[in-house]
């Protein structure tokens, strides 16, 4: 009983899912049912419109409430009010505090990743969510050093795994090729959080004093409630992971106490969704060899250091951006500095929006777009550090040029990782390589904010050269993170031709994990060009 393919006006084939997949039994083989690219790209446009707006908004609070304490730092210093007087903290203080947040993170990322993946996607992305805003409110009591550094090493604990979460949680309703964009989509979420909370800070600073609280006690509190708010309501608006057309949701255990979900697709949307991405409808389960052949597999390594120079950079520039500012100029005011904080998060928002859904048409040259960004990266910091200091502007330009050729390339390395492991081994690679490339590039997040800036007593002594050698770290690592994609790109070049080889003499591979040869997989093996675009008349 072979299925033709769909007809020009659209229609469905005649046959159930069921019945598709019971003739595909009898003769071994999958059916191939292919629908109308427009369709296709309709169901994937409606799960944006479930799913994307849900994440932008977790993100954006969860990333205003880690990365706050750097706002803490500037705001009302005028008056002594500031983060580092009131708790009378020393530089050593700060960084060690920053550093214990990436300590839990990177021990509890992968975990909690795979975690999720075991139990239900929505539910445990709602308790990271609730976690992050009943921790991001206690920052309000915060008395001393201790106190601070326990907080933020809790903080790390509960948010591990939502980043690489959230990648792999696309992974179960988009094919590889395609995320890319949506990840991009959302990750804006973190520049306009950094820009927005920098400009929401100046009007915090002018509540100082209000209740008894001081400017920086009213921004942890309000966000941190905001977050425990929506991680409430995402339990009524994520969909929990798709289901085969015909078979019921079984809610049994604490999930029969939590609030249903409506289906993140239902009638000819699903069956659309069902086709093109069976292989997501039929994960094979894993085991612990499964796991320890994703943790044994090479690919892990260069995507790492490619993460750790880019991460290491952004979380670097995020958490110390306005003290580098007030380094270029130090009669800028509190409020000054905030303000001078947003443009770079909005350059880094811009390159998101124009590169990331280009890197999706041509996904198999995901290196080359990831390595121009890097180099832009590279030419902000020689520019913030070379400029000459009687132009403190071109010097802040710099930082601009930084932001810009940020914005693309966590999303990328990201997306590459996801489309990597889940060919090879299905959504146990996605889930557990996802969270390592995320948790142990995090590493990079430490350095930086541990060892550089103002955790290098020299290097943030006042003068000409203030922070050069911090800077020029942070070229560094980015050179690394270049030359890692460069050695992944060559390796995989030689590994896919030496599997070819291996293909044509008819021995078997680890290629293909899950066996489903859908419509998205057969759609990946080509680029999509320059159709469709934003820019396109047809969508």
């Amino acid at each position: 009983m072979a299925t033709s393919p769909m007809p020009a006006e659209n229609k469905f084939p005649v046959e159930t899912s069921a019945e598709r997949e019971a003739a595909a039994r009898e003769d071994g083989s999958q059916p191939h049912v292919e629908y109308d690219i427009e369709r296709v790209e309709a169901v994937y446009r409606k799960l944006d419109r479930r799913i994307i707006p849900a994440f932008w908004i977790l993100y954006f609070l969860c990333s205003a409430i880690r990365s706050n304490i750097g706002l803490a730092q500037t705001m009302n210093a005028d008056v002594g009010h500031d983060l580092i007087t009131m708790l009378g903290l020393s530089s050593h203080d700060i960084s060690t505090a920053l550093a214990l947040f990436y300590v839990s993170y990177v021990i509890f990322d992968c975990p909690s990743n795979l975690i999720m993946s075991r139990l239900s996607p929505r539910v445990w992305m709602a308790r990271i969510v609730f976690a992050v805003g009943i921790i991001g409110a206690c920052f309000t009591a915060v008395q001393a050093a201790w106190s601070l550094n326990l907080l933020r090493f809790l903080l790390g604990f509960v948010i591990a795994g939502m980043w690489p979460g959230m990648s792999y949680y696309l992974t179960l309703f988009y094919p590889p090729s395609r995320t890319g964009k949506r990840i991009g989509y959302y990750f804006t979420a973190s520049q306009v959080s950094a820009a927005v909370v920098g400009l929401v800070s100046a009007g915090f600073q002018l509540m100082d004093g209000a209740g008894g609280l001081v400017g920086y006690q009213w921004m942890f509190l309000i966000y941190g409630l905001l977050a425990v708010l929506l991680g409430w309501t995402l339990l009524w608006w994520l969909p929990d992971r798709p289901l085969p057309p015909g078979e019921k949701r079984i809610r049994s255990g604490f999930m029969k106490w939590l609030p249903p979900t409506p289906e993140a697709l239902s009638g000819e949307d699903a069956l659309v969704h069902y086709e093109d991405l069976k292989r997501v409808y039929h994960p094979r389960p894993w085991t612990l060899k499964d796991l320890g052949l994703v943790l044994i597999d090479w690919r892990l390594w260069p995507l790492t250091l490619m993460y750790f120079g880019v991460v290491g950079v952004g979380i670097g520039t995020q958490l110390y951006g306005t003290v580098i500012i007030r380094g270029i100029n130090p009669s800028f005011t509190g409020v000054q500095l905030s303000l001078l904080f947003a443009p770079i998060w909005i350059m880094d928002l811009i390159a998101i929006l124009l590169v990331t859904p280009v890197s999706d048409r041509f996904h198999s040259l995901r290196p080359l777009f990831f390595s121009c960004a890097v180099c832009i990266q590279i030419a902000g910091l020689l520019t913030t550090t070379f400029a000459p200091t009687s132009n403190p502007w071109a010097r802040y330009g710099g930082l601009l040029m930084v932001g810009f050729g940020l914005g693309p390339t966590v999303p990328i390395c990201m997306t590459w990782t996801n489309e990597i492991f889940q060919r090879r081994h299905g959504e146990v690679g996605v889930a557990a390589a996802s969270a390592l490339v995320s948790g142990l590039g995090n590493l990079g997040s430490i350095t930086t904010t541990y060892a550089l800036y103002t955790g290098w007593p020299a290097d943030a002594a006042s003068g000409p050269h203030q922070y050069r050698r911090s800077n020029l770290t942070m070229i560094g690592i980015l050179c690394m993170s270049i030359l890692s994609s460069f050695v992944m790109f060559v390796a995989l070049k030689i590994t896919e031709k030496h599997n070819h080889k291996v293909h044509s003499s008819g021995a078997s591979t680890n290629e293909g994990a899950d066996g489903f040869q859908d419509g998205a997989a057969r759609r990946e093996l080509q680029q999509r060009g320059f159709g469709r675009m934003w820019w396109s008349k047809r969508g």
